[in-house]
């Protein structure tokens, strides 16, 4: 594992920086201890990170869930109760994963997974402008088109405009300046500059601009505009953030269903994250998706344990991680412990880190998982393709992750459904003799019913007096629903004085008697 060390610590310290703001922001967004999302990122990072097998997947509080925690912290009279319902989930999710539910992770089809992958992107761009301009009324990791705040996404942006702290945002453009001078010039100048990550001078350069400026000055950055990370007095009160499910609750029903729904959107996310994750690894490693879910239920157990939020693998960690060159678990590994420590040993200095700054860092990841080539490349590759990439990005943007996925996938299933209408069967008039048409038509490898209105509408069409060929040599699987059409359709063949001949493997057969008994599913008789 650390065969590639010199990649995974300067990424380790790039998604550190990421993790950070959106740990404490999920869980301001879920209402819940600001403290409960570190915890979550740890866990996500050192104990998911270690069992998973994904190479570059980092996992942390998610913000898919953060709606769902609001809502249940209150439903269940408190975080305590709460917390039973994210280890119970960790349990099911361990069930899913010995049941092999991986696998539903490989039916998403890829252009519904692009448009993930763009959509977010686009959210995080439009989501840390307002931060990087310095208007932080809504916390870091809301991504729901609707915010807590009482804002939608664009409304916040417009809202910005007359918000705009200049401290914050000159030591933003600062901190973007940097990144992009890093990542374009300098890095292609020297291993130093590989090896010491853009954002980290970024970060540095946040930290010192905020100790030779005057916080109460035009150009300063006052609290408001900086990460905020509990301080403890001592290891008492450090130790006191901790929180304990109360195990009491646990016979409670509303307790199970928030298990269990925390279960499903958690896996469903991840899983959806994994294949994401899998596609933008440069090096194309698979992740074992049922592994997957065994290491998410293990760390949602642990993380309810001692009061943390439940767990995904997610995206923009994850991304950032691959962007910025991080090659093995050792990456995702370090940026839990680089979390638990910074939190133990350096906090009041974490609080000097312009939340600007961050922004700038996002705003990169974002506009590299949405980056314009990718639009065009979809449009190439035909409307099968760009329909449901479109529905997904838009659904995201304008609603979130899960329901613009399932708008997505839904339109990709409709678009099948066309596919499938139309290559149901190959149909061709090969000559007329005779006063007769003569028509071929081949059945293709698989007819189901969903190919049934296709052959009706072909069927009913002939003229009379024609000559069918129904060729079925390369079919191997026949619906039963497109037999019975056959068997119809045999009937009103007598009546507009149309024969057909069957060609298949066992033979030629004409104007059969029975299409049910020729293929074998004639209902047996009783004895």
């Amino acid at each position: 594992m650390f065969k590639y060390i010199k990649n995974d610590f300067p990424a380790s310290i790039v998604v550190f920086f990421v993790a950070l703001p959106l740990c404490l922001g999920i869980a301001l967004a879920s209402g819940a201890p600001l403290f409960s999302g570190v915890i979550a990122g740890i866990i996500g990072g050192i104990v998911v990170g270690f069992l998973s097998g994904s190479k570059i997947g980092v996992s942390g509080p998610a913000a898919g869930l953060a709606a769902i925690v609001l809502t249940a912290i209150s439903t269940l009279g408190g975080y305590e109760n709460f917390l039973v319902a994210v280890v119970l989930g960790g349990v099911i999710q361990l069930v899913f994963g010995f049941l092999k539910a991986g696998i539903i992770g490989y039916y998403f089809p890829s252009s519904v997974i692009k448009g993930m992958l763009t959509g977010i992107g686009i959210i995080i761009i439009l989501k840390q402008i307002p931060h990087f301009f310095g208007y932080d009324a809504d916390p870091e990791g809301d991504f729901a088109f609707f915010q807590i705040d009482g804002e939608n996404t664009f409304s916040e942006i417009f809202k910005t405009l007359n918000n705009i702290s200049l401290g914050a945002t000159t030591i933003g453009v600062i901190g973007l300046g940097i990144l992009i001078l890093w990542s374009n010039v300098l890095s292609k100048k020297g291993k130093i500059f590989q090896i010491v990550q853009g954002p980290l001078v970024a970060v540095v350069a946040g930290i010192v601009y905020f100790f030779v400026t005057d916080s109460e000055s035009k150009y300063g950055i006052s609290a408001a505009h900086l990460v905020s990370v509990p301080v403890p007095d001592n290891l008492d009160s450090f130790l006191g953030q901790f929180r304990f499910p109360n195990f009491n609750a646990i016979s409670n029903p509303q307790v199970w269903i928030t298990a269990f729904t925390i279960a499903l959107v958690a896996s469903l996310e991840t899983l959806l994250c994994v294949e994401a994750t899998d596609k933008l690894d440069p090096h194309k490693n698979v992740t074992p998706t049922n592994r997957e879910l065994l290491a998410q239920g293990t760390g949602n157990i642990i993380s309810g344990l001692i009061g943390g939020l439940p767990i995904t693998q997610v995206i923009v960690r994850s991304s950032a991680n691959i962007q910025s060159g991080g090659r093995t678990k050792i990456s995702a590994i370090i940026h839990g412990f680089l979390l638990l420590i910074s939190v133990i040993l350096i906090p009041t200095l974490l609080n000097k880190i312009p939340l600007s700054v961050l922004s700038a860092i996002l705003l990169i990841v974002g506009y590299k998982l949405a980056k314009p080539s990718v639009f065009k490349e979809m449009i190439q590759l035909g409307w099968k393709q760009w329909i449901p990439f479109t529905v997904t990005v838009v659904g995201i943007v304008f609603t979130d992750l899960l329901v613009g996925i399932g708008l997505g996938l839904a339109v990709g299933i409709v678009v099948i459904l066309i596919k499938s209408f139309q290559n149901s069967h190959f149909l061709h008039i090969e000559d007329k003799s005779n006063g007769k048409h003569r028509i071929k038509m081949t059945l293709a490898e698989e007819v189901t019913f969903f190919n049934k209105g296709a052959i009706l509408k072909e069927l009913d069409s002939l003229p009379r007096d024609t000559f069918l060929e129904l060729d079925v040599r390369k079919t191997r699987y026949l619906d039963n629903d497109i037999i019975e059409i056959l068997e119809d359709f045999a009937i009103k063949a007598k009546e507009r004085n149309i024969d057909i001949k069957l060609t298949s493997e066992r033979g030629i057969v004409e104007n059969p008697p029975s299409y049910i008994e020729f293929f074998n599913l004639r209902p047996k008789k009783s004895a």
